[in-house]
């Protein structure tokens, strides 16, 4: 029996080899047998590539893997944007789920610099967040298509690499171009370098100017930003090489007359009253999409006066106590505390609302959301879970998170998911505020500044308090009245009393 087995495995091996070199084989030479196919160094390859190609790597893979020799594994997405001469386009890829461009903010690479894999190339801000773009290649910066400022829609090419020929996947053309073609290889991509130069590096005025001497623009060093090629460079250019006359035709047209202070002072007085256009960017934009969402939801407010001189005292005692420099205790760590106390036995005002479905989603997490004023507009980060934090943790949170939005370096993360937003004007200045909801939201409370104002005792004595006036926007197809009324007397007990925050704190 056993003598059986190892004569049947036996045959079924060299029937396996035999296989495998019938397959491998193409009469040209048997030695590919014992050879293994090593696909070039790229991990991708197009669905676009020639089906000989495909079927090349499809069965070196399949008999690699029967016969337990190396494997190799490739994506299906690929090398759609590579360009001949092992010149790549890298696009701006998908940063998010809705967004269809973004603002480029930054360039971390020039031309002519040498990337490595995942070395960020450039920074970019939709209107949710800031996001890096790394690179998914080694190679060197042919070219930079885009300035800082501009608006890029995803999938549009940011810049173009030139990599080592061992990273762009080969094909039939490619063999052919082996061994006594080689030299139409190489002008071949120098004439794609050059044709890439005049399309991209020059406006069409310039290219008219060029084709009028017969110019060519690759020969021509651009003196603008990015390398681009002005109208000077191509007259300098035909001057130096004797193609341009260098004097002039006397046109009395172009003599401009003398301007002495005051016509320029005039001037410049004029100019400050002209009207101007700016585009909206990333930040604007959000604030644009969610006020126009909250102009459809039916708002009602609710105001209330809160006496802070608990709060005062509390906050003064944290300041005495503290002994880390990077710490700054204010009022809001504990009223966001106090908020998320209050929200724990009316979960109503901490939920969202889909209109499609008439769903109210309830949420488990308290996620307070802080509305903050940066040079780059209004964004609104929340804090995560402020039901399990201590007020501690709150500062150090709210800290972090502040820094991270004047940097305009706020991640995704940081801002999706909240369940409730604060808005502190009073910080900035005004009594009061009256905010619009925050979709898909149900609720958005208005900090007015705390001041100093006399109030009356019972026995009709006068004495100074500290009072902040509180505006409570509610979405009235969700909340009622005295939702939100029997919901803000529990957390004004909290703020007044702030001591009662020990009992019930977790």
């Amino acid at each position: 029996m056993l003598l059986s087995r190892r004569i049947l495995r036996g045959r079924s091996l060299n029937a396996g080899r035999s296989c495998l070199c019938h397959l491998v084989s193409t009469s040209s030479t048997s030695a590919v047998a014992t050879t293994e196919l090593k696909p070039p160094t790229i991990t991708q390859f197009s669905t676009a590539a020639p089906t000989s190609a495909k079927l090349k790597f499809d069965g070196s893979y399949k008999l690699n893997k029967l016969y337990n020799v190396k494997r190799h594994y490739f994506s299906s997405n690929a090398v759609g944007s590579q360009q001949a001469g092992g010149i790549i386009d890298v696009p701006l890829a998908q940063t998010g789920e809705g967004i269809a461009e973004c603002e480029l903010l930054k360039w971390f690479v020039q031309d002519g610099d040498h990337v490595e894999e995942y070395q960020p190339l450039c920074e970019v801000q939709s209107d949710k967040a800031t996001i890096e773009i790394t690179s998914r290649y080694k190679g060197k910066v042919s070219k930079i298509l885009h300035a800082p400022g501009d608006i890029i829609k995803v999938g549009e090419t940011l810049l173009q690499l030139v990599v080592d020929d061992s990273a762009v996947p080969f094909n039939d053309s490619d063999d052919a171009s082996v061994g006594s073609d080689g030299s139409k290889s190489d002008e071949h991509k120098l004439e794609l370098r050059k044709s890439l130069a005049n399309d991209n590096l020059s406006t069409p005025a310039v290219k008219s100017l060029a084709k009028q001497h017969g110019i060519d623009l690759a020969d021509v060093t651009g003196s603008g930003k990015h390398g681009r090629i002005l109208k000077e460079d191509v007259l300098k250019y035909g001057v130096e090489k004797g193609i341009i006359d260098d004097k002039p035709a006397f046109n009395p047209t172009s003599i401009e007359p003398m301007s002495g202070p005051e016509e320029q002072l005039q001037e410049m007085a004029e100019s400050l009253y002209h009207d101007k256009i700016f585009s909206l960017r990333a930040y604007q934009r959000a604030m644009v999409k969610s006020m126009t969402a909250a102009a459809s939801v039916p708002h009602f407010h609710y105001v209330e006066e809160i006496n802070c001189d608990g709060l005062m005292k509390l906050k003064s005692a944290f300041q005495k106590e503290n002994t880390d420099p990077d710490i700054k205790f204010t009022f809001l760590p504990v009223l966001i505390k106090s908020l998320s106390m209050a929200l724990t036995t009316h979960p109503l005002v901490n939920s969202t609302f889909n209109l499609e479905n008439y769903e109210v989603t309830l949420k488990g997490s308290h996620n307070i959301g802080i509305a903050m004023a940066t040079p780059s507009g209004l964004v609104v980060p929340n804090i995560k879970n402020v039901q399990s934090l201590s007020i501690l943790e709150i500062t150090k949170e709210l800290s972090r998170l502040i820094k991270l939005a004047m940097a305009n370096k706020l991640p995704p993360a940081d801002i999706a998911g909240g369940t409730i937003t604060l808005s502190n004007i009073g910080s900035i200045g005004g009594k009061f505020g009256s905010p619009l909801i925050n979709v898909p939201e149900v609720a958005i409370i208005a900090l007015g500044k705390i001041q100093k104002v006399a109030s009356f005792g019972e026995d009709g004595s006068i004495y100074p308090v500290s009072l902040m006036t509180v505006n409570i926007a509610a979405d009235h197809r969700i909340l009622d009245g005295a939702n939100v009324a029997i919901f803000c007397k529990e957390w004004k007990m909290y703020i007044e009393k702030p001591e009662l925050l020990l009992l019930h704190m977790r």
